[in-house]
């Protein structure tokens, strides 16, 4: 299973250092179909606010599967990830290469026994409570055992941390497991993207407000 939101010959515009989540090529369709393309600072988030370790270890998973950061040795196992969960829009190395470390982005994988089940990439962006869930992939021998539930818990709980209080996402209308993985997760559906995807595929935009830390 994975989710992505951009087109595989595209560049994320906070690596190009555009500060916007809005590529033109995507922005575009996210236009023709009714919704206002948004433009954002990506600036680097304070490195003092970095993963939580604790906020990971509060996620309810599989007794045999374990969260934690990626680090730089998963870089390959990454990749291949890649390979096997999207038919599209694959990141390439090298973007995973910024990702890793990166202050604008979370990163998180799953792994048993040393292997890597999956992974969850989170889009940061400074002065704002709002951020993208620009990717989550599962491996296919992963698959329900609760590796795509644990990951996106996972992202929520580390998001709090950081001061964000929205997630946001986009899915093809066809992938109906990631779907569904969503709606259960408490997504709510806020618009229709037509020809979203390089392939022409349609997407949907999701969207979840996270529970306030400061709220009993």
């Amino acid at each position: 299973m994975g989710l992505r939101r951009a087109a595989p010959s595209l560049t994320h515009a906070c690596e190009a250092g555009t500060g916007d989540w809005f590529p033109a090529a995507v922005a575009a369709p996210v236009h023709a179909a009714g919704v206002q393309p948004e433009r954002h600072n990506c600036a680097p988030i304070d490195a003092r606010q970095r993963l939580a370790p604790a906020s990971l270890r509060a996620v309810s998973t599989p007794p045999d599967i374990a969260l934690r950061p990626a680090r730089p040795g998963d870089l390959a196992a990454l990749v291949a990830l890649e390979q096997t969960a999207f038919a599209y829009d694959r990141m390439s190395r090298r973007q995973y290469q910024r990702h890793l470390g990166s202050d604008r982005a979370i990163l998180l994988v799953a792994e048993s026994a040393g292997e890597l089940l999956g992974s969850a990439l989170l889009f940061l962006r400074r002065h704002s409570d709002l951020a993208r869930l620009y990717s989550l992939a599962t491996a296919a021998a992963s698959r329900g055992r609760g590796v795509g539930r644990a990951l996106l818990s996972a992202i929520e709980a580390l998001a709090i941390t950081r001061g964000i209080r929205r997630i946001r996402l986009e899915v093809r209308r066809d992938n109906t497991a990631a779907v569904a993985l969503y709606e259960g997760h408490g997504y709510r559906r806020v618009a229709a993207l037509d020809a979203y995807y390089d392939d022409g595929a349609d997407a949907w935009r999701y969207e979840k407000t996270l529970p306030d830390p400061a709220q009993p």
